[in-house]
């Protein structure tokens, strides 16, 4: 008998989506703007806190895009980007003509490593190309080290773009993620913590901004009678049917955190005993991670068996798990581009694997986790 997919992060519903949605076909906003759009920007504005303005777009990349052109980067720039990410931190800045520099992870949270990124900026400015931003990821969830990689990018006076694509319901030192840098991205993808369908959202801290932004997203329409235009504009705003369906997300938000911690719980508990394999976890209390993958990295020397044992165990199962985002300076597509650090993001492609953290997995997925786990480390299981 075939056993039912357990995919490693699937859309959740609360429930309370199609209420927002047929209000939507009942007043007939069936377009790129109106009141689910308006009250989603609303009810993140309230849930972020910190004064923060949102708009909300079609995708995360869309917000990244848009967040390189409010920070003025354009054709010849170089951008910082972490190399350890998903090619959507880093695709936007080729799009403006940009040149990104990819920097290392660092082994505690495995984001952006501090000491890299000073490296590479001082490398950079000594051949005379000052970066004009730089992009950090909140990777599975997890913060980046905040006060170090502020610091440099203040001391260096270099906006701070904050990928927060994975983050929300994140926080570090009790603020949320999203909301420590000069613009911050969001994702609602549809393997997001929440989900719009598709679509995302840019955070700022102005209302100037944020019109800026949404000028931008709405092809850049001047204010005149006629279809005006004066600046490159693009179709990146999100539809009130997905604002509707995020509305609804929004009520379940910090409840489909709790089950990803709660994932991310079974995980600890049952690697705790297993020599040579290593959680992804908080490093100190001033982090909060909404665990939205839970990750492991497994010491093949220790283990006596690799991460791709491992995954292709899981998926004799029908059993969705996947490796760690492949880094952007080993793609094919990107190998071409400055690289400042050393081999920590590589060590984790090589040895990591993402696990099934969805927050609609049941009892039932639980134990048929448990099964394979136990069937695959039962020679180091105590």
């Amino acid at each position: 008998m075939n056993k039912e997919k357990i995919w490693l992060s699937s859309p959740h519903m609360g429930g309370r989506e199609q209420t927002y949605i047929q209000v939507a076909f009942d007043t007939n906003w069936i377009a790129p703007l109106g009141p689910n759009v308006l009250g989603m920007e609303s009810d993140l504005e309230r849930y972020l806190g910190e004064d923060v303005f949102v708009g909300a777009l079609s995708s995360g990349t869309a917000a990244i895009h848009l967040g390189l052109i409010l920070l003025d980067v354009k054709a010849g720039d170089e951008v910082i980007c972490q190399s350890m990410t998903f090619s959507a931190s880093a695709n936007p800045i080729l799009y403006q003509g940009g040149t990104p520099v990819f920097i290392d992870s660092e082994p505690d949270t495995w984001n952006m490593c501090p000491a890299a990124l000073e490296e590479a900026i001082l490398d950079r400015i000594a051949k005379g190309k000052k970066p004009k931003a730089i992009i950090a990821v909140h990777l599975y969830g997890m913060p980046f080290k905040v006060d170090e990689i502020v610091a440099i990018a203040e001391k260096y006076q270099i906006p701070l773009l904050e990928d927060s694509a994975e983050a929300l319901g994140s926080s570090y030192k009790g603020r949320k993620c999203g909301t420590f840098g000069a613009v911050g991205v969001l994702s609602f993808n549809g393997n997001k913590i929440i989900t719009t369908s598709g679509g995302g959202a840019i955070v700022v801290p102005s209302k100037a901004l944020k019109d800026r932004a949404v000028f931008f997203a709405t092809q850049s329409r001047d204010l005149a009678p006629h279809y005006q235009h004066s600046e490159i504009g693009y179709n990146y705003r999100m539809s009130n049917i997905c604002a509707g369906i995020g509305r609804g997300q929004m009520e379940v938000l910090d409840a489909h955190v709790a089950l990803r911690r709660k994932a991310h719980a079974f995980y600890s508990d049952y690697f705790a005993a297993i020599e040579g394999v290593t959680v992804l976890k908080e490093p100190t209390a001033d982090w909060f991670s909404n665990h939205w993958l839970t990750a492991i990295v497994m010491d093949e020397a220790k283990v006596g068996k690799s991460r791709e044992d491992l995954r292709l165990a899981f998926e004799a199962e029908n059993i969705e798990s996947r490796p760690l985002w492949k880094p952007m300076h080993l793609q094919p597509v990107f190998e071409k581009y400055p690289y400042y650090g050393n081999e920590v993001s590589s060590r984790l492609f090589e040895q990591g694997l993402c696990l099934p953290s969805g927050s609609n997995l049941t009892d039932n997925d639980y134990l048929r986790l448990e099964k394979v786990l136990d069937h695959f480390f039962k020679s180091q299981k105590l």
